[in-house]
């Protein structure tokens, strides 16, 4: 079971005044529309990020940002999340669109045996997460410049080597695909490309139907 707990601040000096809602409340919608990141979902962890966002009069998302995050895939599905609600808040009168909204979103799971998980453990994954980001990006950029033509035969096998040091697999690619689908259900058709687009440019064609279908 995933929960989300949901809080909504404002930072303003007129902070009696009426604020933006959502229909049914941010917390339900966050709740409903929120897929868990994989890599966070497998390593157990959790934890709170905080979204910074503006809205304009017709209560569209013209600004958004990761105040202060966690360093994995939470982060992306946080913002992903105050993106989506774009347009789907009612603005009071006398709002001051340039106002710096502030959502807290906390991650938790339950139901995935992480209470069993070793806190440094999920820690190490964290650190992880972060310095392998560099690797990932240089084996996109191997597929982007394959697809262009501007690449090296003989440097593919190192870096599906690296692709596989890293633990992205099928399993993980066909998990990934699941997630955007669940997206386009949402109507994020920009969320469920990048999934799609992560899954080629990691040098798998399991996307690719997905590619030609949803995301030209």
């Amino acid at each position: 079971m995933v929960r989300i707990i949901f809080a909504f601040l404002v930072l303003s000096a007129f902070t009696l005044k009426a604020q933006p809602v959502i229909k049914g409340g941010l917390e339900a919608f966050v709740a409903n529309n929120s897929v868990y990141p994989r890599y966070s979902l497998s390593n157990c962890i959790q934890g709170t990020v905080i979204i910074s966002f503006k809205l304009n009069n017709a209560g569209e998302v013209y600004f958004s940002k990761i105040s202060s995050g966690i360093g994995t895939d939470l982060d992306d599905e946080a913002l992903r999340l105050i993106r989506l609600s774009s347009g789907k808040w009612t603005i009071p009168q006398g709002h001051d669109t340039t106002v710096s909204l502030i959502a807290p979103m906390k991650f938790s799971l339950s139901g995935y045996n992480c209470s069993d998980k070793n806190p440094q453990d999920i820690q190490n994954a964290i650190t992880a997460y972060k310095s392998n980001i560099g690797l990932v990006n240089s084996i996109q950029n191997f597929y982007k410049n394959k697809e262009k033509g501007t690449y090296r035969e003989e440097d593919e096998p190192r870096f599906v080597a690296l692709r596989e040091e890293l633990g992205y697999d099928d399993e993980y690619f066909a998990a990934r695909i699941k997630d955007g689908l669940k997206k386009l259900k949402q109507k994020d058709k920009q969320g469920a490309c990048e999934d799609f687009l992560f899954v080629k440019y990691m040098g798998s064609d399991l996307a690719n139907e997905m590619l030609d279908k949803y995301c030209r």
